[in-house]
Parts: C-alpha cells; sequence; structure tokens
C-alpha cells in the first residue's frame, strides 16, 4: 500500500510527518510518498536517519499553502502545492491515501476538484472520532459543510455508519441527529425534516440527541451540520485539555513525594491516552471517491503515524465501495 503525505502541512513541518512517516513504514510495512520542498525534506530525513529507507520517497513541489490561504484561490494560485500535487498523485492511482495537516479547507477542494465524489453522494463529510465512557462516537460534519440541506445529513448518516461498521468495527451502531432536545419537536427546520426523513430509513436511528449524550457514549453516530460539528469538536478538544491540565496541577506534588502511587499514575497515564488528539490521528473525509485524511495542525510524529494507521483501515475495509452500495438504494 501506499500513501502520500504532505510534508508541510503542520505547524512543525517536515519535521513531524517526516518522523512519523519512519513510524509508520516500521510498524506497518506502507510506503510513503513525501510531498513537498525537497531542500527541506530531504536533510530533515538525513538527520533522522531515514534517507536510505526503501519504503520512503519524495516527490519536489515549490509551493505550500497556508493556513490563512483562501482554498479556492490556493488552488488557483498554488498549483504546484504539496496539497494539490499530493491529491493529484492520488487522482492519478498514484498511490491510495493522502493525508495532510494541513489548510483543511483546501485539502477538503482539491479532493472535491481532483478525486470528484461518490456517486450519489451530495456532500462530502468530514468524520471525527471521539472519545467517549463507552465506545467511541463518530462525529459528522465536523467542518466541510457549513450549511447542509435535510438529505446532506441523511448522507452523513449512511456513511458514519459504514464507516462505523467497517473501521471501529461494531455492526448495526445507533445513530442520533444532534439538536437542542431529545423531542423531535425541539430544534429547528434543519432537524425537523431530518428527523423524519432518518426515521423512515433502515437504520439504527435513535432520534435526537442532546451535546451531552457524546461524552456519555450512548449514541455511536452522531450527524450534524459542519458549523455546529467544528463547534464541538473544538470545544471538547478544548476542555479534554483543560482537564488534563486540572489533573496534572492535583497529582503533581501527591507523585512528587516519593511514595509509591503507581496504581494512580497508571490510571492517569490511561486516561491521558485516552482523550489524546494524537492517538485518533486525524478526520476522514467521507463522501470521495478516493480517500483524504486531514490531520491535526499541531500534529506531532505519533499523530501523523496513527493517521497513516487510520487511512490503511480505511483502505484495507473498502469503505468508499460499501459507502456506495448503501447510498444506492437509498437515492433510486
Amino acid at each position: 500500500m501506499k500513501i502520500v503525505l504532505d510534508a508541510m502541512g503542520s505547524d512543525h513541518a517536515p519535521a513531524s510527518e517526516i518522523e512519523g512517516a519512519l513510524i509508520a513504514t516500521e510498524k506497518y510495512g506502507v510506503e510513503i510518498i513525501l510531498v513537498g520542498q525537497e531542500n527541506l525534506i530531504k536533510p530533515k530525513l538525513a538527520e533522522l536517519g531515514g534517507e536510505s529507507n526503501p519504503r520512503i520517497s519524495i516527490v519536489h513541489c515549490d509551493e505550500v499553502i497556508g493556513m490563512n490561504d483562501s482554498p479556492a484561490m490556493a488552488l488557483k494560485q498554488k498549483k504546484n502545492s504539496s496539497i494539490c500535487v499530493g491529491v493529484e498523485l492520488v487522482s492519478q492511482k498514484m498511490a491510495e491515501g493522502f493525508i495532510s495537516a494541513g489548510n483543511t479547507g483546501a485539502v477538503m477542494a482539491a479532493s472535491l476538484f481532483k478525486i470528484g465524489r461518490l456517486q450519489g453522494i451530495s456532500r462530502p463529510a468530514l468524520a471525527a472520532t471521539i472519545p467517549t465512557i463507552q465506545d467511541p462516537c463518530v462525529l459528522l460534519d465536523v467542518g466541510a459543510n457549513v450549511d447542509c440541506r435535510p438529505q446532506h445529513l441523511v448522507h452523513f448518516a449512511i456513511m458514519g455508519k459504514v464507516y462505523y461498521e467497517n473501521v471501529l468495527g461494531k455492526q448495526n451502531p445507533t445513530i442520533g441527529l444532534l439538536s437542542i432536545g431529545e423531542e423531535k419537536e425541539k430544534g429547528n427546520d434543519l432537524t425537523s425534516k431530518t428527523h423524519d426523513l432518518l426515521a423512515g430509513l433502515p437504520l439504527n436511528f435513535i432520534g435526537n440527541v442532546e451535546g451531552r449524550d457524546i461524552p456519555k457514549g450512548g449514541v455511536d453516530v452522531v450527524v450534524c451540520d459542519g458549523f455546529v460539528g467544528n463547534v464541538i469538536l473544538k470545544f471538547g478538544e478544548g476542555l479534554a485539555k483543560m482537564i488534563l491540565r486540572s489533573l496534572m496541577a492535583e497529582m503533581g506534588p501527591v507523585l512528587a513525594n516519593g511514595n509509591d502511587y503507581s496504581a494512580i499514575q497508571s490510571a492517569f497515564e490511561r486516561f491521558q491516552k485516552k482523550v489524546d488528539y494524537s492517538e485518533y490521528g486525524g478526520v476522514q473525509l467521507l463522501g470521495i471517491n478516493g480517500t483524504s485524511f486531514v490531520c491535526h495542525g499541531r500534529s506531532n510524529a505519533k499523530a501523523i503515524a496513527n493517521a497513516i494507521r487510520s487511512c490503511m483501515e480505511y483502505l484495507n475495509h473498502d469503505v468508499n465501495q460499501r459507502i456506495a452500495a448503501e447510498i444506492k438504494p437509498v437515492e433510486e
């Protein structure tokens, strides 16, 4: 399997990407194409001892799309950027998947323009895996579509179901519609119409769910528009960081006094791993006729390596083909 990695995307590029690629080639046997400025990639690759790694190759491109660049303008003006060139490699079947910790809008725009949508899908969606008290929850959309119609959310539900079944391994996952109350009557015009459509499909739809239901683990797949989903995702990241820092501040003096608190420390480390974004790698762009994965801008090597692993799992389970098969009868 061959995956393209945007080497210029993260806040610490290209170091995080190269180190993550080296970890992935060692652990998973995957081939990685690093796309970006060769004059920066080669020295860092040599510094990290990977210049002779047979599973890593470099495709040079001069330009980089910045986080503040307009996606539409960037695609027109920076055609030789690492994002555009990387997605093009997937489009030309020279690799199976693309991963970037760069400009999310540019990754989505390039994927739509160069790879296209799966047949029957009206809008692609970004799907994020969120830790809960019980099983993980897949939330979508988390930023690809600020404004949505009911049919878009129906497609999100179907894509989320297929993703959960094949990547997370749970059949017939529960699906909830994010709203301001559990009652069908609560919400806005979008949630009301979407509720009626989802209720009429052969899905394990449990109705409206509220934001507090997500961390409780009472629902497997939660659908909403990208504006709401992005707010929830970033609020959750901030809350998890606040809790971790608070725990560290409280436990630090206890652990520093030399007593044997190994059980407490072990529990803390397990909790930290559960809420650490780097364990999940990033978010999958569902609904395109290919595979694109978007990582956090501050991704470290561990996050990049886990994104590569997640991308491989997605490809190994033929998720796109399964989504297309489930969408077809709904659209007919």
